[in-house]
This record gives structure tokens, sequence and C-alpha cells, in this order.
């Protein structure tokens, strides 16, 4: 597949590797490196190679912990069997637990060493008599400066507060924008959240007008006149593009507070900027045929992705997280054993028609699992509501990621079998309608996403109050195994919200909860001052 072939030589781009070191010590490098260093950014191919390392980096941490894993069994969307299960540590928010501290120390260091490259990138892009092409320029340290912007958002949005008047001056993280030696201080959320959009602002200065997404689209385009090469810029859909920087950009104003500016981003330069004419648009809505197709159906919705992360090795998230050959306390699983008495009949209120429920979900058998016949999609018996749904006949399991045995079927276009999505268009929508100035207008933003899902389920809210469940609910269903949804409760500090280990119950959730401690990895080598 020529998508795998162009991520097999992004996947060499190591020779700025990533360290395992905290974000004090990233720069201790021998002279050597340095030379090395120097010698990859004496051509374009280097800059491109650099940057290219950083996005395949990223399958380090996005593409698992902080998409398909720990990060939504924090948001209960799964059974967790009692609280027996392996991931209980996450579920129940054990911070001082050894597999919790260790899990938090690999992410925080593996982000930070990322964020060590994107500067020294970023350094080298501005240089003097610097190797980088002038019309790669712009694309190139766009990209970089939005990478900055969202691994720190995403680490403000796990060490820092829920955010609002009274937390915002509360430390969170440093904010790594330079190439110095120096241990840089903790930062306030207030500064953090204003640095990730002071950098995504520029970063959209230097896309609008230069971004290939405009002129080729999302796809491979094999000439043009513009001096790109157009190996380089392809698959817009894997790279930080205009799209998704302003999405990011809206995401950021609505986590600070700030509606009315997440609103006519998400509006005005997402939503009516992506649709070219009345019957084309850049990012268009996944189609029927695309989602229905025998044995190539498209579960991700993957032509209204922003940016995902390439994973050649995606499929193995399946084996990992939801198939039956786990035993039932370490898959992933909704409560119940069949659609329509389980978790999905609470969290889908079109469950028989949305596709979203009826093709991502099916009930699959173990040799723990009593009765059932093992077929994908069949009718297990009842859960038992006290003792947790995932003790009948079988589990409801995701087949979202589970598209391993398909390869011999595929023409070398289904770029979604690799994609780990972590921007859609759907989330300006959901934007959209949560700042939306009446009920009626967000109703209609709601319905936009939700007649490209196949539900027919008609919606009412006659309150803003309404208008937020309604939100919540669609949130939910729209980002499910993509690492989204904590963050959403997160930012609304919600105290309740629907759990995954008991039928159309609700979590009680500690706000406490929402914020992760500062690794051990980096208090000790802030040693007691801790600044």
């Amino acid at each position: 597949m020529k998508i795998k072939r162009i991520f097999k030589v992004l996947a060499m781009a190591g020779v700025l590797a990533v360290p395992t070191t905290s974000c004090s010590d990233w720069l201790d490098v021998k002279m050597s490196d340095k030379i090395m260093e120097n010698a990859l950014f004496s051509t374009n191919n280097g800059f491109m190679t650099a940057l290219n390392g950083v996005y395949m980096g990223m399958i380090d941490v996005y593409g698992d912990d902080l998409s398909v894993g720990i990060i939504d069994v924090m948001a209960q969307y799964y059974d967790m069997v009692n609280g027996n299960h392996t991931y209980k540590v996450f579920a129940n928010y054990q911070y001082e637990d050894e597999a919790f501290k260790t899990k938090s120390n690999n992410i925080w260091t593996k982000m930070y060493a990322l964020l060590a490259n994107v500067n020294n990138l970023l350094e080298h892009c501005d240089e003097e008599g610097s190797a980088l092409r002038s019309e790669y320029y712009p694309i190139v340290k766009g990209e970089a400066l939005a990478l900055r912007a969202m691994m720190h958002f995403d680490l403000l949005r796990l060490y820092g507060p829920s955010y609002n008047e009274n937390t915002k001056s509360t430390t969170a993280i440093p904010y790594q924008e330079d190439a110095n030696r120096e241990i840089s201080p903790l930062r306030s959320a207030e500064y953090i959240v204003d640095r990730v959009i002071e950098d995504l602002k520029a970063a959209s200065e230097l896309l609008k007008d230069n971004d290939p997404v405009f002129t080729t689209g999302v796809g491979n385009a094999v000439t043009s006149d513009d001096g790109l090469e157009r190996a380089d810029f392809t698959y817009r859909q894997l790279r930080l593009n205009y799209f998704a920087v302003q999405t990011l950009l809206a995401r950021a104003y609505l986590w600070k507070g700030d509606k009315s500016t997440a609103y006519r981003i998400a509006t005005e330069e997402v939503i009516k900027r992506n649709q070219v004419d009345e019957e084309k648009m850049i990012f268009p809505w996944t189609t029927k045929e695309q989602v229905e197709a025998d044995n190539k159906n498209d579960l991700l919705f993957s032509s209204e992705v922003f940016f995902a992360i390439y994973h050649s090795k995606r499929s193995q998230l399946d084996s990992r997280y939801f198939t039956g050959a786990l035993p039932k306390t370490s898959r992933l699983a909704f409560w119940g054993t069949n659609p329509t008495n389980s978790q999905l009949s609470v969290l889908f209120d079109d469950p028989n028609n949305d596709w979203r429920s009826t093709l991502m979900w099916a009930v699959q058998t173990s040799s723990e699992d009593e009765g059932g016949d093992g077929e994908e999609g069949g009718d297990g018996e009842e859960g038992n509501e006290e003792e947790g749904g995932s003790s009948g006949s079988g589990s409801l399991y995701l087949l979202k990621y589970a598209d391993a045995g398909r390869e011999a079927e595929l023409d070398g276009t289904e770029t979604y079998l690799y994609m780990i999505p972590l921007i859609r268009l759907s989330e300006a929508y959901l934007i959209a309608a949560e700042c939306a100035a009446t009920p009626e207008e967000a109703l209609e933003y709601l319905v936009a996403i939700r007649e490209h899902r196949n539900c027919h389920m008609a919606l009412e809210a006659t309150s803003m109050d309404g208008v937020k469940e309604l939100v919540t609910k669609e949130f939910a269903r729209e980002v499910l195994g993509e690492g989204q949804l904590f963050f959403y409760y997160k930012r609304l500090n919600m105290d309740k919200f629907l759990e995954g280990s008991k039928l159309g119950s609700m979590y009680e959730m500690l706000t406490d909860n929402y914020q992760w401690p500062l690794p051990d990895v980096e208090i000790n080598k802030r040693g007691s001052t801790n600044n």
C-alpha cells in the first residue's frame, strides 16, 4: 500500500533521537550529537525528517494511552467487572499506585522529549542561512508550532486543574519553548493556555494561505507548481493542517471559558471554510456507502478526520484491549451482553439505526464466558445488573480498530485502517452547538451531525441546560475510543456522568480526581523547591 510505503520512510526519521529523560535534562547532548544535529538541518530534507520524526514519535503516547487506552477507561466508558479489572487503577483514579505512577512518568517523559525536538526544529527554522526552502517554511514552522501547542495543551489537560476563575492561577506544568539547558519553571494554568493559544494563532497565520489542503485536498497530489515536493505534504489528515489547528484553537478557547471566540472559530474558520461550495467539502461527511461497504466499511468516518496519528500496527490495539481471547478482567467492554440490554441502549438514543451503535460494537464470547456460540453479533443472554453485565454469555466489544484481517481485500486507499483520530469535523459542530446563542440554533448543529450518523430520533431542547445534556451525549458517542471524553468532563468539572459498570447508572466523580499529580520523574529533578 502506498500509504504504508510512505510512512515506512517517515518511520526512519530517527536521526533526531527521542530521549527518555525528563524535560530538565534532554539537552545534555554529546558533541557528536550536536554534529549530527547540524548535519540533519543542513538540508531541506533534514527538516522534513525532523518534523516527521515528531509525528512518528507521537505514536508512543497518542497511539494508545491518550486515545483508546487508559484515558477512555478514566472516562468510565467500560465495565470494570466489580473492581477486579486490570485497569481498575485508572478507572478508580488511584494516583498513588505504582502502575499509575509508571504510566504517568512515561507519558510526561515522552511528551517533553518530543517537545524538545520540536523546539530544536523551530530554532533551526529561523536561523540565518537556514536550509529550509522558503516555500516549505510556513508549512513546516506552522505544523511545528501547532505540535508544540497541542502537546502542551494535553499535558495541561492532564496535570492542570479544571479551569475556571478560581483555579486559573494554580501552578501546573512548564511551557518548554526554547533550547536552553535550564529547568523551565512551572507555570500557572492561565499562562499555559495563553501560550497554547499564542502558538496556535501563529501556526494559523502561517498555514492559512499556504496549507496544500486548500488546493490539493487531504489526499495525494502528484503534480504542483508551487515548489513543494508532493510526497512531503500528502495525506494532510495525518499532519496538523489548517483545519486541525483551528479546531484546536477553538478547543483551547473553550477550555479557557471564552465561548464567543470558540464559537466564531468553529463556525467561521472551520465549518464555513470547509464548505467549498454547496456540493463540495474539503473534509466531507462520510457517506452511507463508505460506512456500510462490505469488508471495507469505514468505521472511523475517516473523511471527516482533521488530524490522526498514523499507526502501522494499529490492529494490535484490538488484541490488547478488546478481543475475546482476553480474560474478562483485562477486556474493555460495555456493561451487558447484547445491545438491547446494555449501556449501548443508554448511550445511544437511536441504537437500532445509529451507525456508531449498529456497526461499531459486537458480541464476542471467550472461554470464560458462560454460554453463547462465540460468533460476533450474536444475541447473548441478559447480564446480571447487580453483578456486572460482562458475566453473561459474552461481552460487547469495540470494532472501531478491529481491522487486522482485511488486508487481502484492500486496494491501497484505505488510510483509515492505520488512523487513530484525534481531531474531527464533528467537534467543530459540537463546539458551535454548545456555544450557540439559542437552543434552536444549537439543535441545528447537532442534527447536522446526526443526519450523517443515520440517527432518526428527533431532538428537543428548550433551554441551554437541555442543550448541554444533548451535547454531552453526542460528544460521548462521537469520540468513543479516541481519548477526548475525560477531558470534556474535566472542562465542565462534571460531578456525575454515565458509568460503564451498571446499566443506566451515573458515576459520582470526585472533581479533585480530574487533576493528575505531577509525576515523580519531574518532582525528583526539581528537588524540594518544586518550581
